[in-house]
Order: structure tokens, then sequence, then C-alpha cells
């Protein structure tokens, strides 16, 4: 049950104002309680909800005016809240996560859901120590997309965000201009190998350099050095 009311105006969080650890368990407070948060990574602003809330999907794809059939990945705090999640990943999905996780990679990865049901989902571990907070504080991954209307660029600070979502959102986190400005780069491992669905901040070729011959082991993270 969404049990958080959206209000007229978005409430901004400033940490530098309100200090790092009470801004984000607000923040982390009303995103457990149903309000749609738009937070900094270090690519862009993104659009986040808790996935066990009713109808925050809906609210995503509203806001965003995005089409519902293209699916929403989720922000992690790290790998293993992935795989918690019930993520399942081969060698060269690990090794891909080991050398650029955290940071600009989003992963379509084969999920167990709690359901028992097997799908397709897109996992990303942000280079942002302040995003990762948040998301450990929450306790799950959180659904996602950058924070601007379908088809416009992203919003590199809270008030590109603000001046196009408005009172569709609920709570904003403002930590200033974010660093990058390149969204992430999406993949999916395949039976031939990596397949770039976009290309963002990572290369495509350096993806591939990652998965050249040779460079898997049976540890993923402990193979030859990341390209």
């Amino acid at each position: 049950m969404n049990r958080h009311q959206p209000n007229a105006q978005p409430r901004i969080i400033a940490p530098q104002q309100a200090g790092q650890a009470a801004a984000v368990t607000e923040l982390a407070g009303a995103i457990v309680n149903g309000a749609l948060a738009v937070i900094p990574t270090e690519t862009v602003y993104g659009l986040v909800a808790d996935p066990r809330i009713a109808g925050s999907e809906a609210r995503i794809f509203a806001a965003k005016e995005r089409d519902p059939r293209k699916p929403l990945p989720f922000l992690a705090d790290s790998l293993e809240a992935v795989l918690a999640y019930g993520a399942q990943m081969t060698a060269v999905e690990r090794r891909l996560a080991a050398c650029f996780w955290p940071g600009p990679l989003t992963l379509i990865l084969r999920t167990e859901t709690s359901s028992g049901a097997v799908t397709d989902e897109g996992f990303r571990v942000p280079d942002y120590a302040a995003t990762r907070e948040i998301l450990a504080r929450c306790g799950i991954p959180l659904r996602s997309t950058s924070a601007n209307l379908s088809g416009e660029p992203p919003a590199l600070t809270a008030q590109a965000a603000l001046a196009v979502l408005g009172n569709r959102i609920d709570i904003v986190f403002d930590t200033g201009t974010v660093p990058g400005g390149v969204p992430s780069t999406v993949v999916q491992v395949r039976s031939d190998g990596p397949h770039i669905l976009r290309e963002g901040a990572i290369p495509a070729a350096t993806i591939s350099a990652a998965c050249a011959p040779g460079t898997l082991s049976a540890d993923a993270a402990g193979g030859p050095p990341c390209p």
C-alpha cells in the first residue's frame, strides 16, 4: 500500500544543510513509505521508487511520460544486494561487475523473483557514495530511470529535474551538479558474448576488452587488470 501522499510542492533535502546522515535517513524513510524521489548519481539525476510499494512503477512511468513497455532498471548499493535480489550471474557478467561496479554500467541479468518467476532485469551499482548510502538504508534495490521527460536531455542538477517533473515527484535529494552527464552503458551478455544495448559512459571497446579471451578466471574479480 502506498502510504505516501504526493505534495503540491516536492520537498527538497540539501545534505550540505541538513547533514548527510540526517538527510539520508529522511530520504530513505520517505522512499520506503511510497515517495517518488529524485536522487543524484555519478552520471545524471535519477528518478527512483521502492518496488515493494504498489503502483510505484506506474508513478515513474507517468511522471516521466515513459512508454510502459520499456522496462525500468534497478539501482543497488552493492553486488551483494544485486545477488540477494535474485540476480544470477555468469563468469562474464561477474567480470564486468568486477571491472565497472561501482560505475556507469547497467547489466541485464537473469533474475528469479520472490514469486519464483524468472525474468531479465537491469542492475547498476552507482559510483556515488551518497546514492549508495540511500540505497543501503532502503534495504532493497530501487526501480530507477533518469529524472527527465522521455526523449529529453537528462538532468544534471536537482533544479533541472524539478523544472520538468514538478509536483509529479515528492522529494528531491540535492547535492548540486553531478560530475558525469552521460548515462550508463547497458550490456546484456548472451551466448556469443556481451551485446551493447546502449553505449554510454563506458565505450563499447572497453567492454569488449574486459571480456577478451584470457581475461576470465574461476574468480572473475581475481582476473587480469581491468581495461
